[in-house]
């Protein structure tokens, strides 16, 4: 179990640490990453959420809705404890607190779903495995992120800054809709549930900007901490706690109470056991927004993900 871990963590670790080590030595500007948030952020990860979707069958979605309501709950839950608690215990700002809870509560589907569950999951094929991702990866980014994106247009857009949320929920959720990391996949979605098939040539054509997103993602991860200075503090071990420990549990209870089969209810605690991704340390240097605990909490997960995940797998393999 330990070593199927490793070997899905490995590429992370590596690409990660190449964009610290980068940002370190001063080989690439750590300070000005605009540029490459821009072709992360707007096109290569909508691109692949985009092909993702649209190359999931709409069967496939109905036949999800367990796992659908147990990842959303899941996320949601963690999402507005975890805002909560960054308001009232470690007194962030609201912009911070979003992008400290959106850290937190989505895992990082992308690039550990499949090699995770590839090596828990008997007798899956790789379809469906790669259907349970592909599912996962558009509740995040259509049901989670535009959370985290509505709080950072009002407290970074100075048209909003002043009038009260309520006021502006409708205003604000249209914007978040119409970013590409939540658009595309939406629209991925809705042709695929038209019944049409993504066209073969399209998706030749899209392939290296797919390709390219999760690497260029962590690589500008790498990049983006390596001009902080990281402290393990006490906000770091909470995010870690609630992330790699307690969202893994609500999954399971969920899951548990819906009375989901052995093995859809290992899938969805497994995908949500993943450890913290990077959208909550994207979306805040898009919009100018750093949280150095959201960062630290990113690495302390990711690393500490090796033995988490297999406490995980024994109980319930």
């Amino acid at each position: 179990m330990f070593h199927a871990v490793l070997n899905a963590i490995a590429p992370i670790f590596v690409v990660l640490g190449l964009g610290y080590f980068c940002g370190y030595r001063k080989i690439a500007d750590n300070k000005n990453v605009a540029v490459l948030n821009v072709f992360v952020m707007r096109f290569a990860l909508p691109t692949a959420l985009f092909t993702a979707t649209w190359h999931t069958p709409m069967a496939g979605f109905i036949a999800k809705l367990p796992l659908i309501v147990i990842l959303v709950l899941a996320m949601w839950i963690l999402w507005a404890f975890t805002y909560y608690v960054a308001r009232k215990w470690f007194n962030k700002a609201p912009a911070q607190a979003a992008v400290y809870a959106l850290t937190i509560s989505l895992p990082n589907y992308a690039a550990l779903g499949v090699p995770i569950l590839s090596e828990t999951i008997t007798g899956a094929s790789g379809s469906d495995i790669a259907l349970n991702v592909a599912i996962s990866i558009a509740c995040g980014s259509i049901f989670l992120s535009p959370l985290t994106l509505m709080v950072l247009e009002k407290e970074t857009k100075a048209e909003y800054r002043k009038a009260s949320m309520g006021s502006l929920i409708v205003p604000l959720l249209i914007k978040a809709l119409k970013n590409p990391i939540v658009l595309w996949p939406i629209l991925g979605t809705i042709f695929s549930c038209l019944g049409t098939t993504m066209p073969e040539l399209l998706t030749h054509a899209l392939k290296p900007l797919a390709t390219a997103a999760g690497g260029g993602a962590l690589f500008l991860t790498g990049l983006i901490v390596s001009a902080r200075k990281l402290n393990v503090n006490g906000a770091v071990i909470f995010g870690f706690v609630l992330k790699n420990l307690v969202q893994p549990a609500i999954a399971f209870v969920i899951a548990s109470v819906l009375g989901l089969p052995a093995t859809l209810l290992a899938a969805s605690v497994f995908l949500i056991a993943l450890a913290t991704g990077f959208f909550g340390v994207m979306f805040g240097n898009g919009f100018g927004v750093q949280d150095e605990d959201s960062e630290g909490t990113l690495l302390l997960s990711t690393i500490l993900f090796a033995i988490t995940m297999p406490l995980f797998m024994y109980f319930l393999l």
